[in-house]
């Protein structure tokens, strides 16, 4: 039986949709434009559209593992066509937000969704994507060599996005990964910046580094468009992952946790097939409980560096 990805040409899903190939799977993959899918010849590609459940039949017929991309609207028709269709395992690309308790409203519902169908599940659940360094700081380095950015000494751990796929494509090919909840992270703590620091290495030329408040960070970023300008104003803590309006002051307390700002926002929900996207509530930070897992933990494979990460990526900083 086959393994249906959706978001197949996402980061993570053009990753797992490789996995798969490599491993000899049945793949299938699920696209809004299968003309630009550019993926192996080995893959059916199926056009569909998780927000339109009507278009989704044709490619879940004979799937025995789904990787779900976290699209809220029309989740639970989407799931009822999987059991309808014999799927036996879902596997959810989310989030640590969920862990965290930030994510009420995004990846959770998915998630939700998914276990009250009685279907097996994985949740896959990164926490900050390496690539969010790409989306923020690739158009100022092409440019000019600068990055501009807030707190470059608070540590995070971004994971390379190959990481989160192996996790995912090991979660759809073994039961044993059935009912378990992932919270992956990078191997390494890094600041912003070393992560700078790193992809300076990688493209053998030295930055410019500008250390700014977070309203200059947000105009900044809104100024240059893309993913960047759309969450400008979470990613600098004048939003919280609801949307509601929150204090930079606020979200700095926090900077020194595991889950800093930009930690909790994976360039999938805005770049992938899909996007994922009232008065101010007081905000109190307090250190979630996670237990961090990197992709040796589970699959037994080298967890990837930054300093990997960037060398994959050298030509979108050149």
């Amino acid at each position: 039986m086959a393994i249906l990805v959706a978001g197949a040409t996402g980061n993570v899903g053009r990753h797992v949709v490789g996995r798969l190939v490599a491993a000899g799977q049945d793949v299938r993959a699920l696209t809004r434009r299968p003309g630009a899918a550019a993926l192996p010849p080995e893959v059916r590609v199926f056009e569909g559209d998780l927000t339109r459940p009507e278009t989704l039949p044709p490619a879940l017929e004979g799937v025995r593992t789904m990787l779900l991309f976290p699209v809220g609207e029309a989740v639970d028709e989407v799931v009822a066509l999987a059991v309808k269709a014999g799927v036996r395992r879902i596997v959810v690309l989310s989030s640590a937000a969920v862990t965290a308790g930030y994510d009420t409203e995004y990846h959770y519902p998915v998630e939700q969704a998914v276990e009250r169908s009685g279907l097996e599940w994985t949740h896959v659940r990164p926490g900050e994507f390496a690539v969010n360094s790409l989306y923020l700081w690739a158009p100022s380095i092409k440019a000019e060599r600068r990055v501009v950015d807030v707190d470059l000494d608070t540590p995070g751990t971004p994971i390379h996005e190959a990481d989160i796929a192996d996790v995912a494509a090991a979660a759809l090919m073994d039961d044993r990964h059935a009912g378990k909840a992932y919270d992956l992270a990078g191997p390494e703590a890094l600041t912003h910046r070393d992560q700078i620091a790193a992809i300076a290495a990688a493209i053998d030329a030295p930055l410019r580094v500008d250390e700014v408040e977070p309203d200059e960070a947000r105009e900044f970023y809104r100024a240059q468009g893309g993913w960047a300008a759309e969450n400008a104003d979470f990613l600098f803590g004048f939003e919280d992952y609801s949307g509601a309006t929150t204090d930079p002051g606020e979200a700095a307390a926090g900077a020194d946790q595991q889950e800093g700002a930009d930690h909790l926002v994976g360039a999938d929900q805005q770049h992938g097939e899909q996007s994922a996207d009232g008065e101010a509530e007081e905000q109190t930070w307090e250190e979630p409980d996670i237990s961090w897992l990197t992709c040796t933990d589970i699959t037994g494979g080298p967890a990837r560096t930054y300093a990997e990460w960037a060398r994959d990526h050298v030509d979108d900083f050149r």
